[in-house]
């Protein structure tokens, strides 16, 4: 028995040195390779042919496949060059409502009254919905939900590229994307027509948490916030997608914290809440977990309203995925009815003033 003590002793010291080494390495990963984990598009690209793709940008041409543009999909857009406040130029998609519409798309709803009104205020009539899409692929990969939101609901829509995707400058950041997000809200209240219409901020994933921080540090420019399959925060969220790494969630430099964000929204800015409790990213107990914190803010319900608008609503899609979430059986319809409660809300709300 003596003689296996020796081996028992070095392999218990191998035993801890290894993992001691792998501590470090974990840890190493996490720290230093966090933005790589969260934003891996951007690590991604060739920077030869994002150059090439710029010029064609500005050119007004076509450019390669894996930044989709509107008009592929029968949609008409302008190209949208935004600066942010540290010298950032994102490329953005912007898709103005326009009366003729109905007119010229089979699929566009007709809006009762619109050929009395001009372009210009049938764009002011419209709410404005403000796209931030998730970690993956790019702002031009979400163009056919841009479309339900443009056809069906009749919505302007600005779908934001943020920093270091699609062909926007930079490299992604959890300040950089709130500065991108910030950025494009500041364009849209400075705009003579978009400025007096409802701003809807609609996010995916990382980009329910770029919409919930920037509705945190804007709650009177924001008139509601649709979310699906977001997370509470990157340091609760790393021990499911990165078990290896939980051990080390205090080293995360990008928070995205929703959790403690939520509570500074009014109560009286309307929330849809869109979870697939089939998710394999984010476990379907972060939207639970963000609900109740909605819940908590206090009313969450419209009083004296006809149409009953709801201030918070969390709907759950048993087969959804997290990138599936948007095609289950009701999806639009949920964000469709929402919408249209808005416009009621916001005529109810005139009225009362008149």
């Amino acid at each position: 028995m003596a003689g296996f003590l020796p081996s028992l002793e070095t392999f218990a010291k191998g035993t801890l040195a290894t993992a001691a080494t792998l501590s470090t390495v974990g840890a190493g990963l996490l720290y230093y390779g966090q933005n790589y984990l969260i934003y891996p598009p951007h690590f991604h690209r060739d920077p030869g042919q994002v150059r090439s793709r710029r010029a064609r940008w500005c050119g007004k041409l076509n450019y390669a496949e894996d930044v989709p543009v509107p008009s592929t999909y029968g949609l008409p857009y302008e190209d949208l060059e935004l600066k942010t406040s540290d010298g950032i130029t994102l490329r953005c998609y912007l898709l103005p409502q326009s009366k003729q519409l109905s007119k010229t798309h089979t699929a566009a709803t007709p809006v009762p009254g619109e050929d009395d009104t001009t372009e210009d205020e049938f764009i002011v009539s419209r709410p404005t919905v403000v796209m931030f899409h998730g970690n993956g692929g790019n702002h031009g990969h979400r163009i056919p939900l841009a479309k339900v939101f443009y056809l069906r609901m009749r919505c302007n829509v600005l779908m934001v590229s943020y920093r270091g995707y699609g062909l926007s400058d930079g490299s992604p950041s959890e300040k950089g994307l709130q500065i991108d997000a910030q950025t494009a809200l500041d364009y849209l209240t400075a705009d003579p027509l978009f400025s007096q219409t409802p701003i809807i901020l609609y996010g995916q994933s990382i980009g329910g948490a770029v919409a919930i921080d920037l509705a945190s540090r804007n709650p009177a420019k924001i008139t509601a916030l649709i979310l699906e399959n977001t997370f509470t925060s990157i340091p609760n969220l790393v021990p499911h997608a990165l078990p290896l790494l939980g051990p080390f969630t205090f080293l995360c430099h990008q928070k995205w914290d929703s959790a403690s964000k939520i509570p500074s929204i009014p109560t009286t800015t309307p929330i849809l809440m869109l979870s697939g409790v089939a998710d394999e990213l984010i476990p379907k107990e972060h939207m639970r977990a963000l609900w109740e914190i909605v819940v908590q803010r206090g009313e969450t319900k419209m009083h004296e309203s006809s149409q009953g608008l709801e201030r918070a609503k969390y709907l759950e899609f048993e087969l959804g995925g997290h990138n599936d979430t948007c095609v289950q059986p009701g999806y639009w319809t949920a964000v469709a009815d929402f919408v249209a409660a808005l416009g009621d809300d916001n005529s109810e709300k005139a009225e009362t003033k008149l």
